[in-house]
């Protein structure tokens, strides 16, 4: 079924790059089931069935950023195991890499550069019956405002650059991996999720290297969302992330995943929400605030014993949109 999964998505994401915006729905009624649902980023959020995807993100996306293409750096496929693996019937696949076009028309009132754009994304689809039921796309919004010179929030504290796939360069897993392999990323990844669960039930804000170091390469790659950016080795990560999240942000709770997966040496999940927490001032530079959700993805990157690379995304226009800052409407404001 994962093999069965992967190939239907792959023909999807080939079919989807050769479709003009006209003939949408006619692909979205081939490839997706009658009762399709589909969440995203801010300010999309959930969106009923294919026609509101197509008519609220596809559409305007396709007009605004010209030849559209899908540059994958990562593929992979697996049982869920959030949901009950005794329905077989349904498989996940998840994608990962950036759209490519040309930024030719306004997209969200964000203006256009007439250059390249790249944007950032990481797409899960639940396969069920040779039908995709539900897609969660998550794209880097804030990348977006970044690359268009409206980028809304204070200097990051790590470095935003068109991130790289694995080091090891085999990041599309098309065909079947070693389920021993399988199984030791998914352990890895689920025993690192328990350490930091474990430091939000204490009430811990801080995260000794120690405890990190049970399962991150001391070399490790961490890329972050723009308005983040990204960090190497666990002593820069605690410093220009980790730290000024867990300090930064109290009252946190782990909400758990929607999708958790493995595939070979590479894992991934996304919640919806995964955390909620409540910002006492610093991070991202905002001053404290309410309690707010965040929407999160994790891609995993495994070598040998431990996790070596992790690409991040976060909703923060989401995030900040709870706690009253849009930062959509407050660039429309200051375009005259």
């Amino acid at each position: 079924m994962i093999q069965q999964a992967k190939d239907f998505i792959w023909e999807y994401c080939e079919a989807f790059d050769n479709t003009d915006v006209s003939s949408l729905p006619e692909l979205f009624n081939q490839f997706m089931s009658d009762e399709y649902r589909w969440k995203g980023v801010y300010p999309f959020r959930d969106l009923p069935g294919p026609d509101a995807v197509i008519e609220h993100f596809w559409q305007p996306l396709k007009q605004s950023v010209k030849h559209l293409q899908r540059r994958i750096d990562i593929f992979i496929g697996g049982d869920n195991e959030i949901e009950d693996n005794s329905n077989t019937q349904a498989v996940w696949v998840m994608n990962m890499g950036h759209f490519t076009g040309l930024f030719d028309k306004p997209w969200l009132d964000i203006p256009p550069t007439g250059k390249m754009l790249n944007i950032r994304y990481a797409e899960f689809h639940r396969v069920e019956n040779n039908k995709i039921t539900d897609t969660g796309l998550f794209i880097d919004l804030i990348g977006v405002m970044q690359q268009a010179g409206v980028y809304p929030l204070p200097p990051s504290t790590g470095q935003y650059f068109v991130y790289p796939g694995p080091r090891n360069h085999q990041g599309i897993l098309r065909g079947e991996s070693d389920p021993l392999q399988t199984n030791k990323t998914l352990d890895t990844v689920n025993r690192m999720v328990e350490d930091l669960n474990q430091l939000n039930l204490s009430g811990a804000m801080g995260c000794p290297p120690e405890v990190l170091a049970q399962t991150w390469h001391q070399d490790m790659i961490w890329y972050g969302p723009c308005g983040i950016g990204a960090s190497y080795t666990i002593e820069r990560y605690q410093k220009q992330h980790q730290l000024p999240f867990r300090n930064g942000l109290g009252d946190k709770k782990y909400n758990g995943h929607v999708c958790r997966f493995a595939d070979g040496e590479l894992a991934c999940f996304f919640g919806w929400p995964n955390l909620t927490n409540t910002p006492k001032g610093g991070f991202l530079g905002m001053p404290s605030s309410v309690q707010a959700d965040m929407q999160v993805v994790d891609v995993y990157y495994r070598k040998d014993d431990k996790l070596s690379e992790n690409w991040v995304f976060i909703d923060i226009p989401w995030w900040l949109k709870q706690q009253g800052l849009d930062v959509l409407e407050r660039m429309r404001e200051m375009q005259f």
